[in-house]
């Protein structure tokens, strides 16, 4: 394991804590530079579920089931096992160029504001491919901020449901990662390896999420992601 991968762990994990997305976008996408990503997400999305479940716990009266439960996760469900089965067949030099593909797009869209009004199928749309994202690279969040649009609530509201859903849909891609044998006590090692990394980002992005705007901290982050998305693409 490269020694790189905790820095990168942290960062991730104070984005997440910060805004309720992103972390999984920033592991990969940093960590591909390093490792396979189907190395990585197999110790990676169990200590995001650590994560998210900390947040629900703490601010479970703010998650807007209503919006998850008619929304939200039918239309990302079904997404979910096209995703994992890409995850299953493709290698890992295309879906590194895929995650390249996608957070370029993604981080253009979100820098250049684009895109705000979209109709209620386009929102279904994205929920859809959301799902297929998410169950393939587990980074399904830039789509859901995407489809939400300006439906989105404050700020701790938005962290604590987000994170409810990256939670369940966390805990199916686990059992994909059991059933085909990705589970196993190297990922488990891994996992260990970096969640020094990822307790010290949860805190500082705690610190990040109270203290500072999070439209500025969240466009400095997509303006990174674009920078990662084009080395993906090229490397």
């Amino acid at each position: 394991m490269s020694l790189l991968l905790v820095p990168i762990v942290a960062l991730a994990f104070g984005v997440e804590a910060a805004l309720g997305f992103g972390s999984t976008v920033v592991a990969v996408s940093l960590g591909a530079l390093l490792v396979d990503v189907c190395v990585l997400l197999p110790a990676f999305v169990p200590l995001n579920m650590l994560l998210s479940a900390s947040i629900v716990l703490r601010d479970r009266a703010h998650v807007d089931a209503r919006m998850l439960l008619r929304r939200v996760l039918p239309a990302m469900g079904l997404g979910l096992p096209v995703g994992l089965l890409a995850f299953a067949s493709l290698d890992s030099s295309t879906l590194r160029g895929v995650l390249g593909a996608v957070v370029v797009v993604l981080a253009l869209r979100e820098l250049l504001g684009l895109g705000r009004r979209a109709g209620e199928w386009a929102r279904h749309a994205a929920l859809f491919a959301g799902g297929v994202v998410h169950g393939a690279l587990g980074s399904g969040g830039p789509l859901v901020i995407w489809a939400l649009g300006d439906r989105t609530a404050e700020p701790r509201a938005l962290r604590a449901t987000l994170s409810a859903l990256w939670l369940a849909l966390n805990a199916v891609l686990l059992l994909g990662y059991a059933w085909d044998g990705r589970l196993d006590a190297t990922s488990a090692t891994w996992s260990i390896w970096l969640a020094g990394g990822g307790l010290v980002g949860a805190v500082i992005g705690e610190v990040v999420h109270r203290r500072v705007d999070a439209g500025r901290f969240a466009r400095a982050v997509w303006l990174a992601l674009a920078l990662v998305g084009v080395l993906l693409l090229v490397r």
